[in-house]
Formats: structure tokens, C-alpha cells, sequence
């Protein structure tokens, strides 16, 4: 007894198994990658590790987050949408 298995198409039949983006495996979302390639066009180093852009990425991101939650709460309190 043999089963087969339509391929699907689409986004929804493709396999996860690719390469994963370094934002998603550092569970971030500003973009890891565009920040290292920041980092080496910058020349702000002549090496730079392979954590740096995601610890960069992480302190960006948390800095973003914390403005949008103080604004938000002026927004609200100020009755502004």
C-alpha cells in the first residue's frame, strides 16, 4: 500500500528547511543582517565578531520598543489615536 502526497504550491507547500535568517534565529525583528553589512561598510573596526550585529540589533529593537510604549501612553493619555 503505497501512499502518495500532492505537492503543494505556494508558500504553504514549501519546506522550512532552507537557510533561516539570522533576525528569526536570534528571535528578533530588526533585520541582523543589514546591521552587519552596516557594520563592515562603516569601517567602524577592522573585525567585528559574528554576535556583534545581533546584540546591536537587540539593544536597536529594545530602544525602538520602549519610545513606542512611552509614546503610546502619551497618545492615550492625551485622547489622540
Amino acid at each position: 500500500m503505497e501512499t502518495t502526497r500532492k505537492a503543494k504550491k505556494g508558500a504553504a507547500g514549501r519546506k522550512a528547511s532552507g537557510p533561516r535568517k539570522k533576525s528569526a534565529k536570534a528571535g528578533l525583528q530588526f533585520p541582523v543582517g543589514r546591521i552587519a553589512r552596516f557594520l563592515k561598510k562603516g569601517r567602524y573596526a577592522q573585525r567585528t565578531s559574528s554576535g556583534a550585529p545581533i546584540y546591536l540589533a537587540a539593544v536597536l529593537e529594545y530602544l525602538a520598543a520602549e519610545v513606542l510604549e512611552l509614546a503610546g501612553n502619551a497618545a492615550r493619555d492625551n485622547k489622540k489615536t
